[in-house]
């Protein structure tokens, strides 16, 4: 498999063997910071509903959060 290119100013070329671990590294990082961030809105999109269902009307939940 070949390295994804990489453009410095004028010249096109294939990553480096450090460049692209470092890539790699990156785009890791960024799908656990997706991944990190969907499951706090699915938390607290469940929280929500949790205090719903107890009878909670909206400006009681936004009192409890600090909204």
């Amino acid at each position: 498999m070949t390295k994804p290119l990489i453009q410095i100013g004028d010249q096109v070329r294939e990553m480096t063997d450090a460049e692209y671990a470092q890539w790699q590294l990156d785009v890791e990082a960024h799908a656990a910071k997706v991944e990190a961030a969907a499951n706090a809105a699915q938390a607290r999109a469940s929280a929500l509903a949790k205090l719903a269902d107890l009878g909670l009307t909206e400006a009681e939940i936004a009192a409890l959060i600090g909204e």
